[in-house]
Parts: structure tokens; sequence; C-alpha cells
């Protein structure tokens, strides 16, 4: 009897593992003992060995290729059996990890989720359900931000159908299916549940009614009833934005382009219909938005927009403005719900108590211009905040916690959240293991993972894990504020602007440069005394940083 072979867990952190090398291919005899393949994990590369004996009969993960912990990694039997069924039966996998991670929520919503899949018996040969891929291991909703397909149109197995924008980013969703795309389930701007019904694909001309008949519910994100007001509504708003759906206005063809495009273009004032895509079947990309130059027919047409607008002549003194009341209704990011959904769950459930102090910041200013002034090297205050936090907490472990009910859980390591701003929301990339890291460490890490984050291009794992965060204002201008702890953290430190002026030293008012920064705990792990003698320690280190080169 054939055996299943899954993504092993190799490391208790481990959540994903990419096949670095298979040492054994389809065809090949194996012996318990034998090393299957190279397997690598979020700490290393470990080789993997068969538990089971027989022929190797099937490939899962294809090298090079990442999955999730129990994907379907390979299948192992006697030689010529058919293993059909257990590829058919939900464990298929693909060559994309997001493509590994939706056929593992189809399989999971086969046991556990009625509305989700088709019962076997109900589906057409030939024809495969494609239900809203859970993409993160947060994701609870998706929402598509645009299709590459439409209805009639063929398919090839790692063709781009849609891409769909989830709690933390706007990803590409490909096909592992060959055929002719039947049915759209969720429509374009719209969102819906994890295992919805996002689309059908199957033999050209196949009826598909008796499917959508029997599993009304997973149609859309809203009940049947509520279907054709629904698609009226989003044909309503498609017509009058173009931030869904771009159309060309000299052939009423839908222009392709990815939403970070899309954005760009808006924000730049460009119109699409002017910019040839470089991406796959012309789609325009990025780049393209970035490197596009107008025409100077365009520019001139600016121009005198610009000149009409600015040659109005000044009303009377007398007159009274007058205009039309306008206000406009956005719908709201899959990100900026789970945002408002989490922090709201933070604010009311975790008791907030905050706590103030002032940083001298005199020796930090001079330290980092010493520093600086290294070859290659560039340090900002905020990578002195995270460094001098990540030594706090190794002193006071009691701020290094989470709640967890009954228990309180103490993190020996330490995991740095940095709160990031981008353009849909908040994002918190994590430092790992941020105590054993440089100063300069710190801060090429930080850069790094910013800017990721800020393109849209960060993995769901570089966002997860934090122990404690840090979020500044203080490039605002802002000088002293609080924050919502970042559950499951017992705290977050807030950072304000560094201002100068008149301090008391020595007896005497002399100029000076200070920063204050609050702490907000929760009080259910961290009391009050706590949390101040966290914050001494953090004083002592900003105020004397070579304590943190020591």
């Amino acid at each position: 009897m054939a055996e299943v072979i899954n993504m092993p867990r190799l490391s208790d952190t481990m959540e994903e593992g990419t096949v670095a090398k298979w040492l054994k291919q389809v065809g090949d005899k194996v012996e318990e003992g034998d090393i299957l393949a190279e397997i690598e994990t979020d700490k290393a590369t470990m080789e993997f060995e068969s538990f089971y004996e027989g022929t190797l009969l099937h490939i899962g993960i294809q090298e090079g290729d990442g999955a999730p912990v129990d994907s379907l990694l390979a299948i192992i039997g006697e030689e010529g059996e058919d293993i059909s069924a257990l590829l058919n039966g939900g464990t298929t996998t693909t060559s994309s990890s997001n493509e590994k991670e939706a056929a593992a929520a189809e399989e999971g919503s086969a046991d556990n989720n009625d509305e989700a899949t088709t019962p076997s018996a109900e589906v057409p040969e030939g024809v495969e359900i494609i239900t809203m891929p859970r993409l993160s291991d947060t994701m609870e909703e998706g929402t598509v931000a645009s299709w590459l397909k439409k209805v009639g149109d063929a398919v090839e197995e790692g063709d781009i159908l849609a891409e769909i924008e989830t709690d933390k980013a706007t990803m590409e969703f490909e096909s592992f299916y060959s055929g002719t795309l039947l049915h759209i389930g969720i429509q374009e701007g719209e969102g819906a549940p994890v295992d919805s019904l996002l689309a059908i694909i199957g033999p050209e001309g196949t009826n598909v009614d008796a499917i959508l008949n029997a599993k009304p519910k997973t149609e859309s994100s809203a009940s049947k009833s509520e279907t054709p007001k629904k698609e009226e509504a989003a044909k309503e708003e498609n017509a009058a934005s173009t931030s869904v759906a771009v159309e060309n206005t000299s052939n009423g063809g839908r222009i392709f382009a990815s939403p970070l495009a899309k954005k760009i273009a808006k924000d730049k004032g460009i119109d699409l219909a002017q910019i040839k895509g470089s991406g796959d079947n012309g789609r325009i990309v990025r780049k393209d938005v970035e490197n596009f130059t107008p025409s100077s027919q365009a520019a001139s047409s600016s121009d005198k927009v610009e000149t009409a607008s600015g040659s109005v002549a000044t009303p009377a003194p007398m007159n009274l403005p007058v205009g039309e009341e306008h206000k406009e209704e956005v719908k709201n990011s899959t990100m900026r719900k789970v945002i408002a959904k989490r922090l709201g769950e933070s604010k009311f459930t975790a008791p907030h108590y905050y706590l103030t102090i002032e940083v001298d910041m005199d020796n930090a200013k001079a330290s980092r211009a010493q520093i600086n002034s290294l070859p290659d090297t560039k340090v900002s205050f905020n990578d002195m905040v995270l460094k001098a936090c990540s030594m706090a907490l190794k002193k006071h472990p009691q701020v290094n916690t989470s709640w967890n009910g009954d228990t309180t859980i103490y993190n020996h390591h330490v995991h740095m959240g940095v709160a990031v701003a981008v353009d849909e929301g908040l994002v918190v990339p994590v430092l790992k293991f941020s105590d054993q890291m440089s100063l300069t460490q710190i801060g090429a890490s930080v850069r790094d993972l910013a800017g990721r984050a800020r393109d849209k291009k960060i993995k769901p794992n570089e966002m997860e894990g934090s122990t404690f965060t840090v979020s500044n204002l203080g490039m605002f201008g802002i000088q002293e504020f609080t924050s919502i702890i970042n559950q499951p953290n017992s705290a977050i430190l807030s950072v304000g602007a560094i201002v100068e002026k008149p301090v008391v030293k020595n007896g005497a008012v002399v100029p000076g440069s200070t920063m204050k920064v609050t702490l907000a705990c929760d009080h259910r792990t961290v009391d009050g005394a706590t949390g101040a003698q966290f914050l001494q320690t953090l004083r002592a280190y900003l105020e004397n940083p070579v304590t943190m080169l020591a």
C-alpha cells in the first residue's frame, strides 16, 4: 500500500520547508533509512531519511520550491501502483508555494467545511473547484484585486488567474489546473472568507449549474439572495472608478496592470493607457510606471489646466463660497480590516497603562556621528533604540512575555517588531534574535525589511513571532505619543523626536538634546515597577551608548 510522506517539521519554529535537492527520483527503489532529499528549514539544511521501503512513485515538491509543513512531499509504494486516488483526494501539489498553500486549504476544507468544496460525486469528470486560498497563516478573508483570466479563457497550469489581496500583501495566485475558466465566484473588488468558491475550471462547454445550485453559499461572500444586488453594485462601482479595472479608451479593452502599478500611476496622475507593459501578455508592472516619461502633448495639456486654474479671476469680497457637498465611501482593504480587528481586540482585552521618561541624547548623538564617520557604516537613532530595547529585555524577562490565560509565556529569545507605515496601513517586520545583532546589523536589517514591506515583497513569516515592538514617529516631529500593544506582546515602546532645548546639568542651565519614550504595558503580565525598571535600564543604555558596544 502506498505511503504518503508530508513535509516534516524539522525544527520547533519551522512553518515551511524548501527542497534543496532530491537524492531519489521517481521510479527509484527506496530502502528504509535512505536519504530522500535535503530540506532547507528556517535554521539549517538537513538530510531527510525515508521511513518506508518501496518505489518512489511521486514527487510533490520540486527542487528549489518551498511548501508549508504537512504539504505533500512524496509518495512511496509498490512499483506500478495506482496513486491517482491519493493525488485527487486533495493532496495535489504544484511548483509554487502559494499553490501548495491553496491546495492545502482545499484539502483541509474537504474535511471541515461542507460549503467550501463540492462532493466528488456531484462534480463532472475533469472539472476542478478552486476556493479562496489561505495565503498566510493569519489570513481569514481575501479580496480579489483583479482577474487576469475571464470566463471562457483557456487556462494552463501555472497561469496567473488573479491577484488576491490578503491581510499582509497582494499576491499573484496561479492555477494548478489546465482547462477552461467556466465560472468566477468572487468578482473584482469583492472579499470572501478563506475556502469560499473562487472559480471553476474544466473542459470547455461543461455545464456547472448543478455545482452552483448544490452549493449556493460558496458563490460569493454573501448569501445567494444577496448576490444579484452585490453584482449590480459591483458593476456600478467598476463603471464609476478606474482603480479596480482600467479601461482602454481607444479600443474598449481592459488594461492589465498590477495593483502596485495602478496605485503608483494614480498617485503620479499617469494614464495607464499611455504605458506599454513589459510583463506577461503586456501586463503593466511597477517598473513600467516608474520609467514612463509623459509625451510632450500630455505635458502641455497638463500645463494648460494649471494655467487655466491659476488665471481664474478673484471673486468679489462680498461673494460667499458656494459649492457642492461631496463625500466618497471607499471599501476597506483586507489589511485595514485586520488592523482594526486586532488593535480593537488588543485595546479592549489587555489592560493598558503607560510610563513615560525623558532621555538625555547628547552622548547618543556624539556616538552616532562617530560611528557613521566610518566607511560604509550607517546607524540611525532608531537602530540605537532597538539595540537598547533588545539588551534591556534580557535583563527584564517579565517584559518579554505573553499572556496565555492560565499561564504566562516567558520568551527566552528576543524578536524585535518594528512598526512600519505602508500605503494600506501598518505592518510589523520582525528582527529575529535582535539581542545578538550589532548596531550595523540592526540598521541594515531594518532598512531591508522596511523597504520590502513598502514594496509588498516581504514574506509573511518575516512579520511573525515578535516578542516586543517599537514604534517611532520621531521623524515626523511627534514629541510624545502612546501606542496600542501588538498582541501577543506584553509591551510596546513609542519613540518621539529628539528635541534641542535648555536642560539642567550639574546645577547649570545648558543647551541639550532630549527624547521622550513611552512604554505601553499589559498590566496582566507587567507590573508598574517592572515597567519602570525596564525604562531605567533602557535610559542607561541610550545615555551611555558605549555600554551597548561592549
